[in-house]
Order: structure tokens, then sequence, then C-alpha cells
């Protein structure tokens, strides 16, 4: 039993291990060539091994962290490096190795001295004090743990799909802020957020595009939205060549959150996260379209607009996002996961999680 996770943490050494070799790799010859195909040619190994690492790792969070950090961000990010384009590529001076690593490997996205120069008056008035920054994360932590009380008591289905849906925003929104804190404290980088409290959307492109996971929309903008951006813009009239550029952002992420559930419960692709995606994007899309065409000239009530845009959002989940995830008992298999972290953190000793019982599910 206690083989079993210590050689699933292993594993996780030898993947990351493996991860950072492969940057220090792609970072080394990127000073031998120059921009363009050629690079990217060269990375195209390390591109393939990125793919092919999380299915060495069984654990949930093992591998839904490792392929949403490597196999998503990371191979994005190192596509726009071949180009000498992103977060990886600097000019002057060069990132150097240390901070290459980093950024390649951690969704974060380190603020540039340039950008804190000319918004310093817009962001310090904007920016909470850290008290409230503080009072906003304890409560969100406090909130987890009801959930968790919650899931021991019989629900309504469609009121534990809601409850989930929660769940997923806290638990992100804390994880990755612990990730961001971490560096920040370690390191003393100045990082741009991954949430802005998308419960308070006016709209799909407002949730999508401002507030939710916003390390997803800083690397498909450039990956996917501008070169289709560009090529839609030679064959289709100024406003509407957005709208391809945002299905194609959407179709993108559709397929990778597709590849991640593959990686996390090992079942046959149904398709139903990349329809998801496809239906928000057309709608995203359209959304930008008519605004384009109004001019401003009609505003929905931001309380009208808001209450539908949750609403669409939460049912399209129940509907299509949350299905294939439980599917594969993966509330179940990240709690248990999580009783066998706590044994270890407070009696010292590995358990499998298949033999632990899960207390909330």
């Amino acid at each position: 039993m206690e083989m079993e996770m210590e050689g699933e943490v292993k594993k996780l050494v030898v993947v990351w291990a493996t991860v950072v070799a492969s940057l220090l790799g792609s970072h080394q010859m990127s000073r031998l060539m120059a921009p363009g195909v050629k690079r990217l040619c060269a990375f195209l190994p390390i591109l393939c091994l990125f793919f092919y690492l999380p299915l060495i790792l069984t654990s949930v969070h093992f591998t839904g962290t490792t392929s949403f950090f490597i196999t998503w961000l990371s191979t994005f990010k190192l596509i726009l490096f071949a180009f000498d384009k992103g977060p990886l590529y600097s000019s002057d001076p060069p990132l150097p190795i240390s901070r290459f690593i980093l950024t390649a490997t951690l969704p974060i996205k380190i603020k540039t001295k340039t950008k804190t120069k000319t918004k310093s008056s817009s962001s310090s008035s904007h920016k909470p004090p850290n008290t409230i920054i503080i009072i906003n994360y304890s409560l969100k932590f406090f909130l987890f743990l009801l959930l968790l009380k919650l899931y021991g008591h019989p629900l309504h289905p469609l009121l534990k799909m809601a409850l989930f849906c929660l769940h997923i925003y806290v638990v992100l929104d804390l994880g990755l802020a612990l990730v961001a804190y971490a560096v920040r404290t370690i390191l003393g980088f100045d990082l741009e957020p991954h949430f802005n409290e998308p419960y308070l959307a006016t709209s799909l492109q407002d949730f999508w595009g401002n507030r939710w996971n916003l390390m997803v929309k800083a690397i498909l903008h450039p990956t996917v939205y501008i070169p289709v951006r560009s090529l839609s813009g030679r064959f289709l009239p100024k406003n509407l060549a957005p709208f391809p550029a945002v299905v194609a952002s959407f179709v993108v992420s559709g397929l990778m959150h597709e590849l991640i559930f593959y990686y996390i419960g090992r079942l046959k692709p149904t398709w139903e996260v990349t329809w998801f995606f496809v239906i928000h994007g057309v709608l995203s899309g359209a959304e930008v379209v008519v605004k384009k065409a109004m001019g401003g000239r009609f505003r929905v009530p931001g309380v009208v607009s808001g209450a539908v845009t949750l609403s669409l959002v939460m049912g399209s989940s129940f509907w299509l996002f949350f299905p294939p995830f439980l599917r594969a008992d993966t509330e179940v298999r990240s709690c248990k996961e999580f009783v066998a972290f706590m044994e270890l953190v407070l009696r010292g000793r590995f358990v499998a999680p298949n033999h632990v019982s899960c207390p909330y599910f």
C-alpha cells in the first residue's frame, strides 16, 4: 500500500525532472538557432514528450496539474518562443534560465517593469488592499470547507452540480493563488491575477475574456486568436473577422480540456467537453459581432445580463462539462488522494488512496 503511493510520488519527481531538463535543452537550442520554423522543428521532440508525460501518472491531482501546466501551457509557450514571442521571450535582457523555467512550468504571468510604470496610477487605484485580499481568500477557504461538509448530506443532483461549479472555482482560485503567492514571496516577482471574480461577469465575453482563468486567455490570444484573426481579416468584413478567431480559440480550449479529462480518467473521449466550448465560442463570437454592430446603442442592465450569463455557464456545465468529469469518479478519487495526503502530513506515512475512504462522497 505504502509503496503504491510512494511510487507515484517518485514518478512525479521523474516527470518534472524531465520537464526541467527539456526546458534547459530548449533554452540552449534557442541560442543556437534563429527564430522560425527551424527552431520549432527542433522543439518538436520536447513538445511530443510533454504530451506523453501525464500518461506516466495516475493520481488525479498529479495528472491534472502536470497536464494543465506542462502539456497545455508550457507547450503553447514553447511554440511562441520558437518564433521569439510570448512570455518566454525577452530581448533586452534575455530571461535568465531560472525565470525561464519558472515562467514555462507555472501558470504565472510576470508583470514587466514598463507595464507597472505605465499603469501605476490606474493599478494602484483599482488594486484592493492586502487586508481585503486576505479576507477574500479566507472566506473562499472556509467556503471550501463548508462545501465538503455539505457533500456529506443528501442533496438534489442539480443542487450538487451547482455546488460543484462553486467548488471548481474555489479550488482553482485558491490553488493558483497559492502558486502565485509562493513565487512572489520567494522570488519577489509581481504577478498577474488568475481570476477576476467571475461571478460578477455581465456577459459571456466578460466572463471568458476578463474574469475566468486569465492565464488560458493570455496563452490562447497570441497562439490562436491573433493568427486566425489576421487570416479571417483577409476574407471577411472588419466587423465579422473576430468571429472565426473567437470560435477557433474556444475549439482549441475544448480539445485541450478533452485531452486533460482523458489523462485524468483514461476513458474514451465523448467530445461533450469540446462541444461545451464550441457552443460558448459561437455565442461569445456572436456577442462580439453584435456589440460592434450596435456600437453601444443598446445595453442590457448588468443585473439581468449577469444572471443570464451565470445561468448559461452553469446550465451548460451541468449538460456537457461535468458529466465526463464525474464519469471517471474524479471527485471521489481526488477526495481519497486528499485524505491520503493528510495521512502523510499528520502521521508521516504513505497510504494508497485506494485504501482510504472519503468521508464526503
